[in-house]
């Protein structure tokens, strides 16, 4: 059997479409997500990805020309709506996953993106890699508060590198699965500061988005990290 055959039938690619809701506009931004249909890998567009990428489409004006970072890409959807609105995009995911890092690349080819970088970044490491990002102006991360094993490995990592990046946002969207679960601690123990986005702010408020059945009846949240004012210098 040819086994590159096998791979290849097992992606399907999603069309996500973001339409502005200004008036007398019809700008409007089309991306193609491939999704690799294998249920061991999971590289699914989940809710938490169109939230976000949903945000970043109502910042596009603001995205042009900055440098952002995605953590824990795997489809990248969010990654890709930054990069086509003019973002210098990063994509990152598990240095120890290269099949989430294939899928950033295929992601890339899939939208004719030719100068996204794709890195191995696995979050509570301080690799090589991750000293030698470039300054950053935005940090991603869709629905990487998933395992509460992770959350704090998550923000030891956003915490380096928003005290690399004083001036820094890092714009996270999560999916509530259970009342039990907080970053709030771990946001106390890392000196950062939260503040929540309500979805309908950015006209995300709705069962569908993009041209797609997500986010559905999921209950997603939005919020912006940043470092606590005290710790950001003048």
């Amino acid at each position: 059997m040819d086994h590159r055959r096998a791979e290849t039938a097992s992606i399907a690619y999603k069309v996500f479409t973001f339409e502005g809701n200004e008036k007398n506009t019809r700008e409007s931004l089309s991306v193609s997500i491939p999704e690799v249909l294998d249920p061991q890998y999971g590289m699914y567009v989940w809710p938490c990805a169109v939230v976000l990428a949903q945000y970043l489409w109502s910042q596009r004006q603001e995205l042009r020309d900055k440098t952002v970072l995605e953590l824990g890409a795997g489809v990248s959807l969010p990654g890709v709506v930054a990069a086509r609105c003019g973002a210098k995009v990063i994509l990152s995911d598990s240095a120890e996953n290269p099949l989430c890092l294939e899928n950033c690349r295929r992601s890339c080819e899939a939208n004719s993106l030719q100068d996204v970088a794709v890195l191995g970044l696995t979050w509570g490491e301080v690799s090589p890699d991750l000293v030698l990002l470039p300054k950053l102006d935005l940090i991603l991360g869709s629905d990487v508060f998933y395992e509460p094993q992770d959350f704090e490995d998550v923000l030891v990592t956003v915490a380096f590198l928003l005290r690399k990046n004083p001036r820094a946002q890092f714009w996270t969207t999560y999916q509530e699965r259970s009342a039990d679960w907080s970053i709030e601690p771990l946001l106390h123990r890392w000196k950062l500061n939260c503040v929540d986005i309500q979805l309908e702010e950015f006209d995300a408020d709705k069962s569908e988005l993009a041209a797609s059945t997500l986010p559905g009846n999921h209950s997603v949240q939005m919020m912006i990290i940043t470092l606590k004012t005290e710790d950001v210098g003048l």
